[in-house]
Order: C-alpha cells, then sequence, then structure tokens
C-alpha cells in the first residue's frame, strides 16, 4: 500500500493553518518548518539560537515566512504567551536536549529541558480555549533496552541508561499524565485537544553540524581528508533520513487531528527491518556515496555507556497511518550526502527540490 505522505494530502490538512513549532531552529525542525512553508501552513517558531554557524537553520531561514521566537522552553511563563498569542491549530514539540553524551555532562539540565519543558508546553495547551491537535516528538531510545535483536513495540516498557534516553522516557510520561489528567479522550468535546507521541529512529540528511553525531563526523573527515574516527563501530541502529519521520509526524498530526480518538497514542516511525544495521556499515556506504575516505576504529571501553542494539517495530504506523518509509538505506545515505555535496549558495534550493521528490516518490 502506497504512503499517504504526498503533497496533496499533507496540504489538505496544513494549507492555511496555524503551526507552533517548539525547537525550529535545530535540524530536524529547520527541515520541518520548510516543509510546512512549502504546504502553506503559516509557522510561529519558538527556540534557541542555533549552535552552529553552517546550521540548516541559517540556511533555510531567510527565505521562509516564519515567527522566530528565540526562547528558552523552560520559560514558562513565555512559552504560555507565546502561545496563547498565536492561537495554533497544531503543536509540534521538537525543543530538546537531543544528545546522549552531552547528557552525561549536564544531566540535570537535560532532565530540565526534556521533561519540565515538555510539561511547561502542555500547560500552556491547557489555557488554549480553542482546538488544538500536538505532537510531542521523543524518541527511539525510550525504551528499556535490553540489547536483544527484537525490534521494540510501542507498549513495551520505557526506561533509559543515559540521561538523554532516560529523560526522554520522562517525556513520555509527562505526556500520559496530562493525557489523563487533562486532555481525556472521552471529554475532547469540551477540551477540544488532541495528544500524541512520536518516537523516531536514528535520523540522517543535509545540515545536521550537532557534535558528537556520527553524520557531522563523516562529513567533516572526509572533506578534509581525514580518516573517520568511529566510537561503536558494531552498534546496531534504525537509520532514517530525516525526512521520513517528519512526514510521519506530518502524517500522524492531520491525521489525529481528524480522528483524535482513534489516534491519542504513541507511534514509532522507523525504517525496513534490513535498514537496522551497524554504525560500520553506515560509515561505509558514506565513503562509497562520497567516493574515497577510510575510517579507524575508536572504540574505548572507558567512553560513556551507548546502547549497542536498538530496533524499531513500525507495524503500527502502517496500519493506523498508512505510513510506511520511501526511502531504502542506500538512498537516505545518498541523499544526505548529496546535500552536503553541494554549493552553500543553491542549498535552500536543493533542500526543497528533496522535500519535493521525497513528496512525490
Amino acid at each position: 500500500m502506497e504512503s499517504l505522505v504526498k503533497q496533496e494530502s499533507l496540504q489538505k490538512f496544513y494549507s492555511g493553518k496555524k503551526i507552533f513549532v517548539t525547537g525550529h531552529t535545530g535540524f530536524k525542525g529547520s527541515w520541518l518548518i520548510t516543509w510546512l512553508h512549502l504546504l502553506g501552513a503559516s509557522v510561529k517558531g519558538y527556540a534557541l539560537q542555533p549552535e552552529n554557524e553552517k546550521d540548516i537553520y541559517n540556511i533555510v531561514s531567510p527565505h521562509l515566512h516564519t515567527e522566530s521566537i528565540i526562547a528558552d522552553i523552560r520559560d514558562k511563563q513565555k512559552l504560555q504567551e507565546e502561545i496563547i498569542s498565536f492561537q495554533p491549530d497544531f503543536i509540534f514539540h521538537l525543543a530538546a536536549q537531543p544528545l546522549v553524551r552531552r547528557s552525561y555532562e549536564i544531566p540535570a539540565e537535560t532532565f530540565e529541558v526534556n521533561a519540565i519543558g515538555t510539561a511547561n508546553l502542555l500547560e500552556a495547551v491547557i489555557h488554549l480555549e480553542k482546538k488544538c491537535t500536538t505532537v510531542i516528538v521523543t524518541t527511539d531510545k525510550v525504551y528499556k533496552n535490553k540489547e536483544l535483536k527484537k525490534p521494540y513495540k510501542e507498549k513495551n516498557r520505557l526506561g533509559g541508561y543515559d540521561p538523554y534516553s532516560a529523560s526522554k522516557a520522562c517525556t513520555e510520561l509527562v505526556t500520559e499524565s496530562f493525557h489523563r489528567s487533562f486532555f481525556d479522550i472521552k471529554k475532547i468535546g469540551t477540551h477540544k485537544k488532541a495528544l500524541a507521541t512520536a518516537r523516531a529512529g536514528n535520523v540522517i540528511g543535509g545540515g545536521d553540524w550537532n557534535k558528537d553525531r556520527i553524520i557531522p563526523d563523516i562529513i567533516n573527515h572526509l572533506s578534509s581528508g581525514e580518516s573517520i574516527p568511529v566510537r561503536n563501530p558494531n552498534a546496531i541502529r534504525p537509520w532514517q533520513h530525516v525526512l521520513e519521520p517528519l512526514g510521519g509526524y506530518l502524517l500522524l498530526g492531520g491525521l489525529l487531528n481528524e480522528s483524535p480518538e482513534k489516534l491519542s497514542a504513541s507511534f514509532n516511525f522507523g525504517p525496513k527491518k534490513k535498514d537496522h544495521f551497524t554504525v560500520k556499515k553506515l560509515v561505509n556506504i558514506s565513503i562509497e556515496c562520497w567516493g574515497a575516505g577510510d575510517w579507524k576504529d575508536m572504540s574505548d571501553a572507558s567512553q560513556p555507556h551507548e546502547a549497542g542494539i536498538l530496533k524499531l517495530n513500525i507495524n503500527r504506523a502502517k496500519k493506523e497511518l498508512n505510513w510506511r518509509p520511501k526511502l531504502n538505506s542506500k538512498e537516505a545515505i545518498q541523499w544526505t550526502i548529496d546535500w552536503y555535496k553541494q554549493p552553500s549558495e543553491i542549498l535552500f534550493n536543493y533542500t526543497i527540490a528533496q522535500i519535493k521528490s521525497y513528496q512525490h516518490k
């Protein structure tokens, strides 16, 4: 069955609608607001400044008609004021401290941003006196990881070894609490709020320059002709291009708005089974797509713990949303490498072209 992530179906949901996006200056957030721009939505973003000069937000934002609020998700009063004044039809909550290794350096702040920040957002939604559909974005790492080869389903137990993973599991619990306490689906006629969470796999794509992420490491070292240092070559992850989960979030939001009684739940967005593979394989395919390069094993038993095996079961999204991955692993990596190879002056147009190509696949 063909995916519903198509231009015509998404425009039906979002054209002319008001969309509030937290974390819009981040990697995934920047791709999302660009896609919403193409769909004809009115977008207001709320986030911190982008961390790196080369981040994709600095490339796309001059071309978009997005209202941008630079502020902290932990500032509850400011966040509520911006949401209430905008009166959004949809909210996509992406703002987070998103890095596993950084969470070891700032553990308390990671919990504060990811869990309390989400509570701040949902408290603001309580005070919004209109219909509004909210998608809370978490991660594939919310599950209690038993290092098994069996893909995790949405019903599996939540957990988290490192502060990042645990904080995102807390985000899920915060969302469930607000769901039960304030947004009971049986009373949606009164509160008019639909709410769901989205758990995505390891995302790759153009414009990611975050420290300690594999694609920026690959690009930086291939560009300079140096060997790529690989910390966990045998770790298995659910690799997917950034447009895959974003298409899932958009489809979920639109369908949830139409059928909240059926879709107020959690959904995994990941690749096909064959595209769960090792970091080593990702690096080798990236080198092949680049056309040159090599890598070196930098495994170190003393480094902070990171999961060895992580797989997602995406049957719920396929069955209930008619969502499915469009790109295989080689295509996802090729699209990513191709983006980084483009001259800076055409990167915005190239980003638009990739979104359009994805919609029409």
